[in-house]
């Protein structure tokens, strides 16, 4: 028959038996997850150097795009300008000289009407007031 000593001996060997066991199992699951991220991480970056060269690419072209329209914004903003321009040397060649010849004709209908013996407000106007 065993002592006391001997079960507590035998009871702590199984004990660390079974330790052992589940830690080899656990290191064993590990060593499986590293090697798979290995290969997940190796075939990852094959996959991004082509990807990072389209990206550069792209950049590239969206850089040089960028430049033809800062100048085609420009060149916008120059027309803009000259148009403001051309809109006041018009405005002073032709809107100035009908307003004041419309005036000026307001007035010799006015007068003509004043001749006419007809009263100011009826100088001949089409338009009908309520």
């Amino acid at each position: 028959m065993l002592t006391a000593g001997e079960v507590a001996g035998l009871v702590v060997a199984m004990f660390w038996a079974i330790l052992v066991c589940f830690l080899a199992v656990v290191l064993v699951r590990l060593a499986r997850l590293l090697t798979e991220t290995t290969k997940m991480v190796a075939d990852l970056s094959e996959r991004i150097v082509p990807l990072l060269d389209e990206v550069s690419v792209t950049v590239a072209e969206t850089n040089r795009q960028l430049v033809t329209v800062e100048a085609i914004a420009g060149n916008m903003k120059e027309v803009s300008g000259h148009m403001m321009k051309v809109t006041g040397v018009a405005s002073t060649l032709f809107a100035k000289p009908l307003i004041k010849a419309s005036s000026f004709l307001h007035g010799l209908r006015g007068a003509a009407a004043r001749r006419r013996g007809l009263p100011s407000g009826s100088s001949g106007d089409r338009r009908r007031r309520p």
